[in-house]
Order: structure tokens, then C-alpha cells, then sequence
């Protein structure tokens, strides 16, 4: 499921990270993308099967310029909605390793259904 995740977030030309994954040293984009999957949890358990998975995330992104953090995280919302994806509101503030920067989340979730194989 990260794989989607990362392909749609990847449309806008910024990079997608997990969040936390850059090294000390290693220098911020100027605009980036981090996602952190919260839970993926069995659902719609019948016949002693998992026949669906919900999977949740955190999206954030990040930027130096502040009005990018608002408009591009409303298009991703509108983008990851298009395909798939549960997402409401309008985001909320995340905190930021670099004062350069500026980041806004949103929290999202995906409904997987099983097939058989």
C-alpha cells in the first residue's frame, strides 16, 4: 500500500519520505513529502478470513515557502480522494526539525479489499 501512496504523492514532483527517514547530515529538500503508517488493521473478518485491511497514514508536507505547505497539501487531498483514499478536513500543523521550513498533515486511510487467491 505505501507503493500507491507513494506513486500518487510522487505526481507532483516533490520527494516522498517516511517520516523520520533523513540522515543527520543529509539537507532538507526545499519541498517534500512524508508520509508514517499509523495502522493497517484486519476488517471485515468472516469464515475465519481477513477479506479487507484499513490502512492509515499521516501525510505531511513540508516547505519553505508556507503558502505551498496550504496549496499543495489540498491538492494532494483532492488527488489521493480520486484515487482511493478517505481523506477529510482541512490538515493540521506539524512540527518541523528545520526552521527553514514550514509542514502540514493530514491523516488519511485506504480500504483494501482481499481477493482470494
Amino acid at each position: 500500500m505505501e507503493d500507491f501512496l507513494i506513486e500518487i504523492l510522487s505526481t507532483f514532483g516533490y520527494p516522498v519520505r517516511r517520516q523520520g527517514s533523513f540522515l543527520e547530515d543529509e539537507v532538507y529538500p526545499e519541498s517534500f513529502f512524508t508520509f508514517w503508517n499509523n495502522a493497517s488493521n484486519a476488517e471485515s473478518i468472516y469464515d475465519n478470513k481477513e477479506n479487507a485491511i484499513l490502512h492509515e497514514y499521516d501525510v505531511n508536507f513540508y516547505s519553505t515557502d508556507i503558502e505551498k505547505v496550504y496549496d499543495v497539501l489540498r491538492k494532494a487531498k483532492k488527488k489521493l480522494r480520486q484515487n482511493g483514499f478517505d481523506v477529510w478536513g482541512d490538515g493540521y500543523d506539524v512540527a518541523s526539525d528545520e526552521s527553514t521550513h514550514s509542514g502540514r498533515g493530514l491523516n488519511v486511510s485506504y480500504f483494501e479489499n482481499l481477493q482470494e487467491e
